[in-house]
């Protein structure tokens, strides 16, 4: 039976904004995933944010009653999307064995995620839960003023990042052949993702990234397994997943103005570590590796 995957914006459906339709390569790439009798892996639904009267998210009230496996948060609002309504029906779902990725981007955007608990604190914003590391509270990419830390300058969005796997290389880093993955999409404002005091024995960073601006090295990608939870990864940009970082010529919001690049699209297979990683990440948080 396939397993039941929520992709999720905070936001609602704006069509100029990063809404869950900007993540449509993400999403057909996990539809396409087979097992040997040529079955679905993933049963894959994508939604962008739609309220009840209570103001609560009416997709994250039916995962808290156990109509999906997995949730895949995207952080996209700046406006402090999730309710307290919202926050429990996600612990619910994850006290009874539910995973979820979380991802967002720079500075305050998708600040919300910081609500959820102390998984909710492997994501550190500018305002909500900065890093604890008094140094990492600085500007890094300086080509975008408007835009504040943490945002670490890995590329242009278009081209790809040599990233930097921790030892031992764990399961959501590996290739078929049991190497580490070597590239992620590039983006000229990373977000920043550590492993809080409250989750110390049981998360552990698994990737890191470098600046191209200042060498500063940057966590990528934290994985987390508590004792009665379900699996959680935490992914320091939501641009290793769009559309616009997977192909550029598929455009983006008309607020972003950074020159793009087309190292993604410069052979059939620079996008095989992305794949591979968000293959990992799925089955990973289903248990199957």
């Amino acid at each position: 039976m396939p397993i039941r995957i929520l992709v999720k914006t905070t936001i609602g459906p704006v069509a100029d904004d990063w809404h869950v339709g900007r993540f449509s390569l993400l999403t057909d790439h996990l539809r396409s995933l087979k097992d040997s009798s040529g079955g679905s892996h993933y049963d894959v639904a994508a939604r962008d944010r739609r309220v009840n009267q209570e103001g609560d998210d009416t997709d994250l009230v039916q995962l808290a009653h156990a109509a999906y496996d997995q949730l895949w948060l995207i952080g996209a609002d700046e406006t402090g999307a999730l309710t307290s309504g919202d926050v429990e029906n996600v612990a619910r779902f994850r006290r009874a064995g539910g995973a979820i990725l979380l991802t967002r981007d720079h500075q305050d955007l998708g600040a919300c995620l910081a609500r959820l608990g102390a998984l909710g604190a492997t994501q550190h914003f500018q305002t909500a839960n900065p890093d604890p590391e008094e140094s990492h509270r600085r500007c890094d990419d300086l080509e975008t003023p408007s835009i504040s830390w943490p945002n670490y300058h890995s590329g242009a969005n278009g081209d790809l990042q040599e990233i930097s796997v921790t030892r031992p290389i764990h399961a959501l880093m590996k290739t078929a052949s049991g190497a580490a993955i070597r590239h992620l999409p590039a983006h000229p404002h990373e977000g920043s993702v550590g492993v809080p005091s409250a989750l110390h024995q049981v998360g552990r960073v698994v990737a890191q990234g470098r600046s191209l601006t200042t060498g500063a090295t940057f966590n990528l990608c934290v994985a987390v397994e508590e004792r009665g939870m379900g699996r959680a990864v935490s992914d320091s940009s939501f641009h290793h997943f769009c559309d616009y970082n997977w192909n550029p010529r598929m455009g983006c919001p008309s607020f972003v103005n950074e020159p793009a690049g087309e190292g993604v699209l410069s052979s059939s297979d620079a996008l095989d570590g992305t794949h591979r990683y968000v293959e990992n990440i799925a089955a990973w948080l289903a248990g199957r590796i």
